[in-house]
């Protein structure tokens, strides 16, 4: 299968300071991978270099057969979709005028109903005439999801299957809308879409990804799958505490932290 997205020994070298050492990457179309690992891993640096929006110092980062640096932004744009960990919106835009800017140079008429779809799918229908500083933190979240999401139909309109990144898209959400979203990033997948996200619920990540890439001081940990990247081994070395693993009727492993780990 050919992939969607290839990072080739991909570093990050910052005023002397490696903050992604030499990862290798493969996602494929129909993917859903969690970037998972401890703050200061290089996770958040790695979905930037990934997106495009930070050039590696070393490596090579391909979308579709073709190196980030050969597309034009309008272009790269409607290939891949990214809600990053920050956005800050001061200005007086409604949830609905928010959402019409993932449409880009699409014509409203268009763009309304993958607005329509979106604010519906992230459950904000009813507050499309509400200013975005007037919400709060996790509903502001849900609504730049909701533009990401519309710039993602656009391009895949015109492209085919394209590529999601999301940077901890549940930080600032409650337990049932960090399923919805996780839920909402799988459909994307099934239809087709490569999804990677950064996630710090081990147990959200074990649940809905096909693969877990686990990060530990800007080097590749473990890539692989559930049962083969989650081992109380992997968790004591990379997080430094004891966990449980059990697992779900249907074979989905799960965690429960024990103790600390004493740092030597």
């Amino acid at each position: 299968m050919i992939p969607m997205l290839q990072a080739s020994s991909v570093s990050v070298v910052v005023s002397g300071a490696t903050l992604v050492d030499a990862v290798d990457l493969r996602v494929n179309p129909g993917e859903m991978i969690a970037i998972v690992g401890p703050n200061g891993a290089g996770k958040s640096t790695l979905l930037r270099m990934l997106s495009g929006d930070i050039t590696p110092t070393r490596g090579t980062v391909e979308l579709k057969q073709r190196t980030l640096r050969a597309y034009p932004p309008r272009e790269l744009a409607r290939h891949r979709a990214m809600l990053s960990q920050h956005v800050n919106v001061t200005f007086p835009f409604t949830v609905e005028e928010i959402v019409y800017m993932g449409a880009g140079d699409n014509s409203r008429a268009t763009a309304a109903p993958l607005v329509e779809s979106a604010l519906d799918e992230v459950g904000l229908s009813g507050f499309r005439h509400r200013q975005l500083p007037t919400l709060s933190g996790g509903e502001q979240q849900r609504a730049h999801f909701a533009r990401v999401l519309v710039q993602l139909a656009c391009g895949e309109a015109q492209n085919g299957a394209g590529l999601l990144l999301l940077d901890e898209p549940t930080s600032s959400l409650d337990l049932r809308h960090q399923i919805d979203l996780v839920e909402t990033a799988r459909r994307r997948a099934q239809n087709g879409t490569a999804v990677i996200a950064i996630l710090h619920d081990l147990n959200l990540a074990m649940r809905f990804a096909d693969r877990l890439v686990l990060l530990h001081r800007g080097r590749l940990a473990v890539d692989g799958g559930r049962s083969e990247a989650m081992t109380t081994e992997t968790i004591r070395t990379i997080f430094e505490i004891d966990a449980t693993i059990d697992y779900t009727d249907s074979g989905i492993p799960f965690l429960l932290p024990q103790t600390m780990r004493p740092v030597t």
